[in-house]
């Protein structure tokens, strides 16, 4: 599970900790700040460290305790924190709050999975750890889109008086989205509004997304849904729901409406983050608006804080949708010119858009310009490179790509696109490049890439040469290739 799902815990702990009373904090002072820090560092279980501090008759406060869980768990070592946590049900002098309870479900989750999870929340202690680890739970079954076990734990809350917020609701509404069950997200209001349960404004998006997917969809109910939020005093309407309504209107093919709603939009982002600049960029790149791209790129730029290499991938992918490769080339250089560490990502969406255009030359000296600015090219630059070379028949660069392409596999999940793999084998047949094309295909073989298209290329290649093609017929074996009339045929001939 990536290290988002424990964010959430890591706030509540972080704030559990602070409402330890202060005669708590100030002994967290006897426990020395370098020994707590290495456990960031150290890959090795804390426990034989903590166990020997206190053998040697020392405190370790609660304050310290969650404090070393929570380094941990910054360090995605999940295991190590879930350690401490069972370690501490030993330590006379710790009581668990509800927070503790709450992350230490989210780690069992990371550790153990979702079974685990449900025996460890059956057996808390008092209807408020259960409170508080409810929704760790809940977003279990949302991340794994089970739905039946979400709607029956649902009822479970219900019983033991636990659904008092809207936090559970919008889970459950997630999950329908996800699982493309958009008429089931309304019924869900339905239950918040007779359990009286106030709407937030996440509730609010998630409904107005669900109208929009709806089969059918008119984009009246996403207005009327949108109406009902702005008559609600408690809900603040801001940037991401009227972004959400100009979505709406962008699928109904109403762009004229989507624009004037997300120049609302832009008077109540935020002048601390960018979050809300990049996400309503690349809305009004999807709506072909370029003024709006570029009015709102300046507009990020009076944010305070440095713009990332992801700020920059997005306006870069935004300009090459919209054909100004120009503008994209300018804000690149911008890029380049300010960047601490030269991050290849960035150059390859200038790379993909000067091949994709046809201009070669272009991506050629840019690759070149890149490896001189130091750039350490990734998986994705070759297979740029590769489709540039096939595309103007610049065969033996794309075979050199590819070589160092396929070196890197080991090092990732990266595979080649198959039309490219074939390509360069059509190529070695045309040439008549027996020795390279036997190589070539076998090492794409090992690597489970292959196809009867590929070794129909080896055969007929085989059959040109009068070479039998035994270790052929082993490896398509292997790889329980269906054979067609096609390759029936080829094989006929070997034996004619």
């Amino acid at each position: 599970m990536a290290s988002r799902f424990l964010s959430a815990g890591i706030r509540r702990f972080v704030f559990g900790a602070r409402t330890l009373c202060s005669s708590e904090a100030s002994r967290a002072s006897a426990f020395p700040m370098p020994f707590a820090r290495k456990f960031k560092f150290s890959k090795q279980s804390p426990l034989p460290a903590l166990q020997n501090w206190v053998d040697q008759g020392n405190d370790v406060s609660p304050f310290q305790l969650r404090s070393i869980a929570r380094t941990l768990v910054k360090s995605k070592r999940y295991h190590h924190a879930l350690e401490v946590f069972e370690w501490i049900k030993n330590q006379k002098n710790f009581h668990m709050i509800p927070a503790d309870h709450a992350m230490k479900l989210e780690l069992i989750i990371e550790n153990h999975g979702l079974m685990e999870a449900e025996e460890y929340f059956m057996n808390l202690p008092d209807s408020a750890a259960k409170k508080a680890a409810c929704l760790i739970l809940l977003r279990g079954y949302v991340r794994d889109r089970d739905t039946s076990k979400a709607e029956t734990f649902m009822l479970k809350l219900y019983e033991l008086g636990l659904v008092v917020s809207p936090h559970p609701f919008n889970e459950m509404m997630k999950l329908y989205l996800v699982t493309c069950e958009y008429r089931k997200v309304p019924l869900v209001i339905q239950q918040m509004k007779r359990n009286k349960i106030p709407c937030n404004v996440l509730s609010y998006n998630l409904w107005m997304n669900a109208c929009s997917e709806e089969e059918g969809y008119v984009v009246a109910a996403v207005e009327t849904v949108f109406r009902q939020m702005l008559n609600d005093r408690n809900v603040e309407v801001g940037w991401g729901s009227l972004a959400t309504l100009a979505n709406a209107y962008k699928k109904a093919g109403q762009s004229k409406k989507a624009i004037l709603v997300l120049k609302d939009a832009e008077k109540k982002l935020s002048t601390c983050n960018r979050l809300g600049h990049f996400f309503l960029i690349t809305l009004y790149a999807s709506l072909k608006d370029k003024e709006g791209v570029l009015r709102l790129w300046e507009a990020s730029k009076a944010v305070r804080g440095r713009i990332s290499c992801a700020n920059y991938i997005c306006i870069l992918t935004c300009l090459v949708k919209l054909g100004d490769i120009v503008q994209a080339k300018r804000i690149f250089l911008e890029w380049e010119s300010n960047c601490q560490k030269y991050d290849i990502r960035v150059s390859n969406v200038l790379l993909g858009a000067y091949v994709r255009n046809g201009l070669m030359e272009e991506a050629e000296s840019l690759h070149l310009h890149t490896l001189q600015k130091g750039g350490c090219p990734n998986y994705k630059t070759l297979e740029i490179l590769m489709e540039g070379y096939v595309n103007w028949q610049k065969m033996d660069e794309a075979i050199i790509t590819m070589k160092r392409a396929l070196a890197m596999m080991k090092d990732c999940h990266w595979r080649p696109p198959h039309g490219i793999v074939l390509a360069i084998a059509e190529y070695l047949e045309k040439d008549g490049n027996l020795e390279y094309a036997d190589k070539y295909i076998t090492d794409i073989h090992n690597l489970g890439l292959v196809s009867l298209s590929l070794y129909k290329v080896l055969l007929r290649m085989h059959l040109s040469a009068n070479k039998p093609p035994f270790h052929i017929l082993k490896m398509m074996d292997e790889d329980k290739v269906e054979i067609d009339n096609e390759t029936l045929s080829i094989l006929k001939a070997f034996t004619e």
